[in-house]
């Protein structure tokens, strides 16, 4: 193997070309290849010429074993293209199949979309490890669009608890809560969600020794906390969710939390678009012709606040607690406009 930093570089890149049975690189398409993974890594002073190309593709055949060529197969007058005899052969072994890393390519291009957000010095050092290591460029054209609050508060600490959360470091977090009391919470981060355009950290209260949900526009500082980290073998992140709309679920000690069966009867207009796009997993249809749904949930602000965006399309039928409560705030919310105050 060469022991140059660019050779080594450039011989990843021939290798993969040499792989791809999908493709015909000929020497200018593999010069062409090269020099814009150079340029992208290093710039234009590690660019090659054609006469450094073809010494490459000759140490590159001194390094394959009997069984393997480095063929030029002829092709549209008397060009050649180049690959392995051996489709299945790399130099390098990539764990991912050419065939992979070409899937990989629409992956990276939709992650390339949150490059440049303020937090997301991470995501830029992952995309950038893709690109090297598997050959594949985010493209540059803006072709998808993803919903993203880059005014949002606390995105800077998004990065240092990510990483936190992945090497079990406990955290010393100040948080202001929506009263505006101040906590200093010691926190053993196991779980990042985003939620709504929001942030939110889950792990062990040091203090109250329950899980606690911090939203990250929240926080004021972030630092490393000298506690021994404590694993998480109480929650299983993959179902902490299944009952609830957004990310405030019950504490198992507050009982007045149950399993609630809630009914909602929607406008026929309204109700084509809540079976096309489910509020909910757990959503069933009870009645087609009526339009009423089926929910299994606990109740929360965030399920209030989904019912509350249906405007008058949506009616709750049941259980008597969240109809009453729904009816308590639009009263409340008919008072703000008819008051006299602001007549």
């Amino acid at each position: 193997m060469p022991r140059n930093k660019n050779a080594e570089f450039r011989f990843q890149i021939l290798d993969r070309c040499f792989s791809d049975y999908r493709h015909k690189y000929t020497i200018a398409d593999l010069l062409e290849k090269v020099n814009d993974r150079l340029y992208d890594a290093n710039g234009c002073k590690s660019m090659i010429m054609e006469r450094q190309l073809r010494s490459d593709l000759n140490a590159i055949r001194k390094m394959l074993p009997g069984h393997v060529s480095l063929e030029a197969i002829p092709f549209d007058n008397r060009k050649c293209y180049y690959r392995y005899s051996d489709r299945h052969f790399s130099i390098y072994k990539n764990e991912l199949s050419v065939t992979e890393i070409q899937n990989l390519r629409s992956t990276i291009e939709m992650l390339g979309r949150y490059r440049g957000l303020p937090s997301n010095g991470w995501l830029e050092e992952v995309i950038s490890s893709l690109e090297v290591r598997f050959g594949v460029k985010a493209n540059a054209e803006n072709l998808i669009s993803f919903s993203q609050n880059e005014q949002l508060k606390g995105l800077e600490f998004l990065s240092p608890i990510i990483d936190a959360t992945l090497n079990h470091q406990p955290l010393e977090i100040e948080y202001v809560s929506i009263t505006d009391h101040y906590h200093l919470h010691q926190l053993h981060p196991y779980f990042v969600k985003q939620y709504n355009g929001r942030w939110f950290l889950f792990g062990q209260d040091e203090q109250e020794e329950r899980i606690k949900n911090l939203a990250l526009d929240r926080i004021r500082s972030v630092k490393k906390s000298d506690h021994a980290f404590r694993k998480n073998e109480t929650v299983d992140f993959n179902s902490y969710f299944d009952h609830v709309v957004g990310v405030t679920v019950p504490n198992e000690a507050e009982t007045e939390n149950v399993l609630l069966e809630i009914r909602l009867k929607f406008s026929p207009r309204r109700f084509k678009y809540v079976i096309s796009k489910p509020i909910h997993k757990s959503q069933t249809i009870v009645s087609e012709e009526d339009g009423i749904i089926s929910l299994h949930l606990y109740h929360s602000p965030e399920l209030e606040q989904q019912i509350f965006s249906f405007g008058p399309d949506v009616e709750v039928l049941s259980p008597a607690s969240l109809r009453e409560e729904i009816s308590r705030k639009i009263a409340l919310c008919l008072e703000q406009y008819t008051s006299k105050k602001n007549s």
